[in-house]
């Protein structure tokens, strides 16, 4: 039933989204679906509890945020409740004569709370307190550090949250999971600006938020004395103004691991867009030389990172367009890392920005944050002036309250010039892009970079990465590997041309299952043409679709998923070092209608040697099922057209 809430008196509306007992100062808030409820108690202290499907996933917690004026949340005198419904959420809103309210929201995909303060003055926060008590029998699947700087890590995984290192932190989103139900908890955050990001940690036995304070002496050092460091820190996490709303903590909770594929509840609770037009905002596929150090062995070009000059990005520029990509990523060395305008003599870079765009390919500049916020205008207008499409921002190396205001400042900058916006070296999103539709992509996961250096980026690492950083937004893992490698056969390559773990099409899937709107092919020009079959895939594949469909999924297993742009589907399917028989069920097609599909699947011998693959057309419809094996490692991809 439509509850026409504008017209119900407040205690009524209450008791039709929540069950409360007033005097108690308990609350009890369902999502539409009515299977997540958060319990709220309001006494000398907020606490809530979580449950789905009547079990308790998250136990009673403290939330508070302690400001130099005044406390939040304790000894409150929150009585008054607001309820209101939409169609994603039901929501209830606790008022404070002390200028501040807490707001719940029940999604179905999760639970969120946030504060909002309405003071007259500027504030600090001098800690916040926000409780995620997870059952102690609960298993933990967490990417941990030990410093503020760092987000490209590897995921280790805990039995029971008893067995979790004590006060190591975790960055969000960060997944728990009860055996016995299945049920998965995932802590993360959202709609972060003018605010520290957030950070988990055991506390004895609890989990605890955990934020950097604000930073009072920095120094550029670490890579090439071009990264700001941070050498001391305030007794404050953020400064702010009074009237404003804090971030959103947020608990996702499902026992559909499909669910976890699809979920945004993220983007949801983030601010709307605040570009009018967004009309020259292009997602696309990217050529790239940094990844492979510019090696095109066997092209009658001299390559390779010494001769990056104006005839090699015009070489791959024209290979972009050669193969409808979209645009070419020009990585370090175009420009002076201390000195944007500073061109590097041996680039024209105007003229390969005008070849580029006389080919219909767009041209990504990459630089270093700090270098590019000395004059951050001047700069922006100097790349603008070249003819870029968008820029690579890298080396944030930080999330505290200055650092998360640099990106916000970057990312609305570059919409004034309608620059687009790729960030590295930085934190996960949490809803930006929603508010600045440009940021095409963020890193913020441990990509194929590190198939240079160690073993960390691997199908095991996939298939995390898919469950868990996927829910926070868009990944730049930089897939798109040809030398492909089972275990006992890769070794890590730097400088030179680098392999990856996992099989050819197991590498393709990326295109499919990562969430990528600016999707980097990492290799060599000369290796993709020696593929035609492959490269038609990936020359069709786009990079934002219209719908998507899991047809099965496996948290840290196996995952297949189609997606539809207008009327074409691709499909990829991903499996763990486990091979697998995977049942693709087409079913999802409209009935009656026919189909020609390409299917790229792991190739007999592709246990031992990783880059075999099969490579076959047929017709499917609706009612068409088809058995895929996947080798250790392994993976397919499927493109169906009319």
């Amino acid at each position: 039933m439509k509850i026409a809430y504008k017209v119900l008196p407040v205690f009524l509306l209450l008791a039709v989204l929540c069950n409360y007992d007033a005097l108690a100062g308990t609350y009890l808030l369902r999502s539409p679906d009515r299977k997540l409820s958060v319990k709220v108690v309001i006494n000398d202290s907020i606490t809530y509890s979580i449950s789905f499907n009547n079990t308790e996933v998250i136990k009673p917690s403290v939330i508070a945020m302690r400001l130099d004026k005044q406390v939040l949340g304790y000894l409150s005198d929150l009585k008054k409740g607001k309820a209101s419904e939409s169609k994603e959420y039901n929501e209830l809103v606790f008022v404070s004569p002390d200028h501040y309210s807490v707001i719940f929201r029940a999604y179905n995909e999760g639970i969120a709370y946030r504060f909002v303060t309405d003071l007259k003055d500027s504030v600090k926060v001098l800690s916040e307190r926000a409780e995620f008590n997870v059952k102690g029998d609960a298993g933990a699947v967490l990417a941990e550090t030990e410093n503020y700087t760092s987000w490209e890590l590897p995921y280790v995984e805990y039995s029971s949250v008893a067995s979790v290192n004590e006060g190591k932190r975790a960055v969000t989103p960060a997944l728990f999971t009860y055996k016995n139900t299945g049920i998965k908890v995932v802590l993360a955050e959202s709609d972060v600006f003018d605010y520290p990001g957030m950070y988990i940690k055991k506390d004895k036995d609890k989990i605890i938020g955990n934020w950097a304070a604000y930073p009072t002496k920095t120094v550029m050092g670490s890579w090439g004395n071009f990264v700001s460091v941070v050498k001391e820190r305030a007794d404050f996490i953020a400064t702010t103004s009074g009237k404003r709303a804090y971030p959103w903590r947020v608990v996702i909770a499902t026992d559909d691991d499909k669910r976890l594929l699809t979920d945004r509840l993220i983007y949801k609770l983030a601010r709307p867009s605040r570009i009018r037009d967004i009309s020259w905002i292009k997602p696309g596929k990217s050529a790239w030389e940094w990844w492979h150090d510019a090696m095109l062995p066997g092209a009658d070009i001299p390559s390779g990172m010494d001769n990056r000059n104006t005839a090699l990005y015009n070489y791959y520029v024209d290979f972009a367009a050669r193969n409808k990509l979209e645009y070419m990523m020009i990585d370090a060395g175009w420009s002076n890392v201390y000195n944007l305008p500073a061109v590097n003599p041996k680039v024209d870079i105007r003229e390969v920005i005008q070849h580029a765009s006389s080919k219909k390919v767009g041209v990504f500049l990459w630089c270093v944050a700090a270098t590019l916020l000395k004059d951050l205008n001047a700069n922006l207008d100097f790349i603008r002036d070249l003819g870029a499409a968008g820029i690579k921002v890298d080396f944030f190396d930080r999330d505290d309250q200055e650092a998360i205001a640099w990106m916000e400042k970057i990312a609305e900058a570059a919409a004034e010039r309608k620059l687009m916006v790729d960030f590295h070296g930085c934190t996960k999103p949490t809803g930006l892009e929603k508010t600045y539709p440009n940021i095409v992509n963020y890193e913020a996961v441990r990509g194929a970079e590190c198939s240079k250096w160690d073993y960390t980026a691997n199908p095991r690492h996939h298939m995390f990465v898919s469950f868990i950083r996927m829910l926070a937004g868009p990944i730049d893992y930089t897939p798109g590997s040809m030398r492909n490698k089972q275990k006992d056969s890769f070794k890590p390559v730097d400088p030179g041309l680098p392999s990856t773990l996992g099989t050819r099409c197991h590498e393709l899937a990326m295109y499919v299952i990562f969430d990528q709107p600016l999707a980097m092919l990492c290799d060599s020009p000369v290796e993709y043409e020696k593929y035609p079959d492959i490269m038609n895939y990936l020359s069709a594949v786009p990079t934002v679709f219209d719908e998507t469909k899991v047809l099965s999924a496996k948290f840290g297993e196996y995952a297949a998923i189609a997606k539809r742009k207008q009327n074409e589907w691709f499909i990829g399917a991903m499996t763990n070092w486990d091979p697998r028989d995977l049942e693709i069920d087409f079913s999802f097609l409209p009935a009656g209608k026919e189909y020609s599909a390409e299917v790229y699947s792991d190739g007999r011998e592709a246990d031992r040697d990783a880059e075999k693959y099969d490579h076959k057309k047929m017709k499917v419809n609706s009612t068409t099922k088809m058995n895929l094996h996947a080798a250790p490692g392994g993976g397919a991809v499927i493109y169906l057209h009319p």
